[in-house]
């Protein structure tokens, strides 16, 4: 994918970052695609990381289903605890600090809102208490039965993985309430049973924060590798814009429109897109 960045709309992002009041970082899959993450983008991309999953022509809607821990537990964990441990042993992109930095220098602070399960905003040493998952966290576990709505860490598991068939080696992780399996604590696809509490935590303190800022701030949102096939991030920075004010930096390669003048699209990935910014506003 050929990316292209003018001088102007580099200056125009510097800008709306450097006159603002607070930061929002509002991030999709793209994110983590220069820390070498997949982005399971359609099926050959999908099929591409899991080539197990391929040969059988299961897609990820399928996989990244509830049913699956019920008709093929193995194959369930180990597509799961195959991105559990790629997650664990991945390192963020230097985007990720530059954009932290931004938001410690931010008057009013920051707040980062991630469709992302792989909880690489964490590694990179963001606040806790800052970061919204709004489909939840690969590093965290619940009960499969729902024998009770409690969300505990997943560190206590190290997942033994045959990678060339995508099947879990070892025991799958179990519920301390009833003994019975697991499931990480991430909302699937048509997935009612996704213990909401952890994510309802960080979507109140969300709400405070921007329910607290002062008359006349200046947000700036900056998205980054936020498509419309699952548009959880964009709706976000849409209703943040809308209901709050502000301007958006939008990081795309391939959909990098905006809805005004007043923002600015970037057709990039991140850590390119992020350096360059960075480089404007921060001359070395």
């Amino acid at each position: 994918m050929t990316q292209f960045l003018t001088q102007g709309s580099l200056e125009h992002a510097a800008d709306l970052i450097a006159q603002a009041d607070a930061l929002i970082v509002a991030a999709g899959a793209g994110m983590g695609v220069d820390s070498g993450l997949p982005d399971f983008r359609g099926k050959e991309g999908f099929w591409k990381a899991y080539p197990a999953l391929g040969r059988e022509n299961v897609d990820f809607y399928r996989i990244a289903n509830p049913t699956s821990f019920d008709e093929q537990p193995r194959r369930a964990w180990g597509f799961y605890g195959h991105r559990l441990k790629l997650y664990r042993e991945t390192q963020p992109h230097a985007g990720f600090g530059i954009l932290k930095r931004w938001g410690e220098s931010m008057p009013m602070g920051y707040r980062v809102f991630t469709s992302n399960v792989d909880g690489q905003f964490q590694k990179a040493g963001f606040d806790e208490d800052c970061i919204h998952e709004c489909h939840g966290s690969i590093h965290h576990l619940q009960c499969l039965s729902e024998c009770d709505s409690s969300v505990w860490s997943a560190d206590g598991f190290t997942p033994e993985v045959d990678e060339q068939n995508c099947l879990l080696l070892n025991s799958p992780p179990v519920c301390p309430k009833c003994a019975g399996m697991s499931r990480p604590n991430v909302l699937m696809f048509n997935d009612w049973n996704c213990a909401p509490e952890r994510t309802q935590v960080q979507s109140q303190k969300e709400y405070q924060w921007l329910e607290s800022l002062p008359d006349g701030r200046r947000i700036v949102v900056i998205e980054i590798g936020a498509g419309t096939t699952i548009p959880s991030v964009r709706h976000f920075s849409q209703r943040v814009i809308h209901q709050y004010g502000g301007r958006l930096v939008r990081i795309n390669p391939r959909e990098f429109s905006v809805p005004t003048s007043l923002d600015v699209g970037l057709a990039s990935g991140a850590s390119l897109a992020l350096t360059d910014i960075d480089r404007i506003s921060y001359p070395r």
